[in-house]
């Protein structure tokens, strides 16, 4: 029977994200593939260490109980290992209790040309090449950076935040910003706050979310006792009155959040620690470098903020 992709969150993730793979990629960078793979083999019944993406991936599986023998949430391990070595990747994916049976190994060939055949709102690794050929390609993509991060494993809820321009709006009014400066940009905001930037790349993911929660309010109005697990924010360097176009973008985008921070340049970092998301999404790395100590940050390096090293807005 075949087993369809439509209506669900689909998420490709790499074993970089993943797992701690510190040590294998140390041992490969030594000694080359074919004793990397014998190095593996070895080790296959050796469970390999969460990495940085694996507690919100945990929290994201853990949500498919919305709809019973119906999975709203389909992560796939996207990965160029071979598929010898990607044994030991999916009998610790078992080991560990994750909900994930799907895999695409292409030996040392970057994988994110199926992102759109197997119609993924997210592909998440550790490999910043894989992301940005990916991005080149308009595939939705973010590097997940190194995190010292530790999550309540008692706390069941999913916290995602978002930035604005460059992640889920594309980054023409960052643009603005960067030819012209600030008060252009402030002004070129406040003419056009009626109309909606063009979505960014990672504006479906907001959309598939929303489906979830969706899921969820229907869950508590039959369950009143059913507390919602899945809460979303977007936490931006714009503020009044730029704040504004942000806003009514995601009202005629049809998507929502829970929160908004507009905040004027005060720094991420200090909200982030408070909400502690399972994962933020940022255009600039500058913005998550602060924060990792406390969050997962995944920089999506698309868009103006990445083709140099000024200041932005965003």
């Amino acid at each position: 029977m075949r087993y369809e992709l439509d209506e669900r969150l689909v998420v490709g993730v790499a074993s970089s994200a993943l797992f701690d793979l510190a040590e294998s990629d140390a041992y490969f960078r030594e000694h080359g593939e074919y004793a990397y793979r014998r190095y593996q083999d070895e080790r296959i019944d050796e469970v390999l260490e969460p990495g940085a993406a694996f507690p919100f991936v945990q929290r994201l599986l853990a949500l498919n109980d919305l709809r019973d023998g119906d999975p709203v949430v389909e992560i796939i391990v996207l990965s160029q290992n071979d598929p010898s070595t990607g044994l030991r990747v999916m009998r610790s994916i078992e080991a560990h209790g994750l909900t994930m049976t799907r895999a695409v190994f292409t030996q040392g060939v970057a994988p994110y040309q199926y992102i759109g055949a197997l119609q993924m709102s997210l592909f998440l690794s550790g490999n910043r090449a894989d992301v940005d050929d990916a991005i080149a390609a308009g595939f939705p993509a973010g590097h997940v950076l190194p995190s010292a991060a530790a999550y309540d494993p008692a706390d069941p809820g999913l916290r995602i935040a978002f930035d604005f321009d460059g992640v889920l709006a594309d980054d023409g009014s960052e643009r603005i910003f960067k030819s012209a400066g600030m008060e252009a940009f402030r002004d070129h905001e406040v003419t056009r706050r009626e109309h909606a930037l063009q979505p960014g790349l990672l504006q479906p993911l907001l959309k598939d979310l929303n489906r979830i929660q969706a899921l969820e309010r229907a869950r508590k109005e039959s369950d009143p006792a059913y507390e919602e697990r899945l809460r979303i924010s977007l936490v931006t360097a714009r503020a009044a009155p730029s704040h504004e176009r942000a806003v009514r973008s995601l009202r005629d985008w049809g998507v929502e959040v829970n929160d908004a921070f507009f905040l004027g340049g005060v720094s991420k970092a200090r909200v982030l620690e408070v909400m502690r998301p399972h994962i933020f999404f940022d255009d600039q790395a500058t913005h998550l470098e602060d924060a990792t100590s406390f969050i997962m940050g995944v920089h999506v390096p698309y868009g103006v903020a990445n083709e140099s090293r000024e200041a932005s807005p965003e």
